[in-house]
């Protein structure tokens, strides 16, 4: 098995690399949902559930769910909202989309699922009042250009919430992230199936901006009222802003 230390990657703003990130998608759909379950304890389903109530939706609203995977924090969404307003998740993986379809069908929960590119999002101006991404900010290419997008897409005062891991700063939190994130995540990855995938995840962190850097970002994007919580000690941010006018 080829480490993904010793695999050169391409430019992060090339074809080349969303190509990568989106095979690499496909590879683990089967076990991705098992493994986020493993490296969490459980606790992503909470996370959600907390990135929705800083999305601020509630009976009614329209949402969208960028990077969906399979599907949890959409269908979290569609529970929060309720049977009417409209919920969307798009990915560019279609067999992350194929596992988020059959949990929507097996809960009764109308969502629509459709692929997309978060780069180039193929909905109207101003179609949503709530924007979500979970753990998919630091898949994109071009960070900035998505969350351009995810403003253009956002009615005027809607709310954007990104939830993603972030690396701690303080010990022992600190140490206790490296080994388990840079050492034995790629392990797991490895028992899985695939270590390239699972060394791509500490990778990836570390180059994603700090929550500070993040929130310049989305003031950049047109957005306002910026704020971000740090859970699990420091290894999850949610970010939350509102559409400026």
């Amino acid at each position: 098995m080829i480490n993904a230390a010793e695999t050169e990657r391409p430019e992060r703003d090339s074809e080349e690399f969303a190509t990568q990130v989106r095979g690499m998608f496909d590879r683990i759909a089967g076990v991705y949902d098992l493994m986020n379950s493993a490296m969490t304890a459980g606790l992503h389903h909470q996370w959600r559930e907390r990135a929705v109530d800083r999305a601020e939706v509630g009976p009614g609203s329209d949402a969208l769910d960028v990077c969906c995977g399979t599907g949890d924090l959409t269908l979290a969404l569609r529970r929060r909202i309720g049977p009417d307003g409209r919920v969307v998740g798009c990915d560019f993986s279609e067999p992350m989309l194929e596992i988020a379809r059959r949990k929507s069908g097996e809960e009764g929960l109308a969502v629509e699922f459709g692929w997309a590119d978060a780069l180039d999002l193929p909905y109207g101006d101003a179609s949503f009042d709530a924007v979500t991404v979970g753990f998919g900010a630091r898949n994109l290419a071009d960070l900035q250009k998505g969350l351009g997008e995810m403003a253009r897409v956002l009615r005027s005062g809607g709310r954007l919430a990104i939830l993603e891991i972030t690396r701690p700063q303080r010990e022992p939190l600190s140490s206790f992230y490296s080994l388990w994130f840079d050492r034995l995540v790629p392990v797991l990855g490895a028992v899985a199936g695939d270590q390239d995938a699972y060394s791509y995840l500490p990778e990836s962190v570390r180059s994603f901006p700090e929550p500070e850097a993040l929130a310049a970002m989305i003031d950049w994007a047109g957005f306002a009222k910026i704020r971000w919580l740090l859970l699990a000690g420091g290894i999850i941010a949610i970010h939350n802003a509102t559409r400026s006018p």
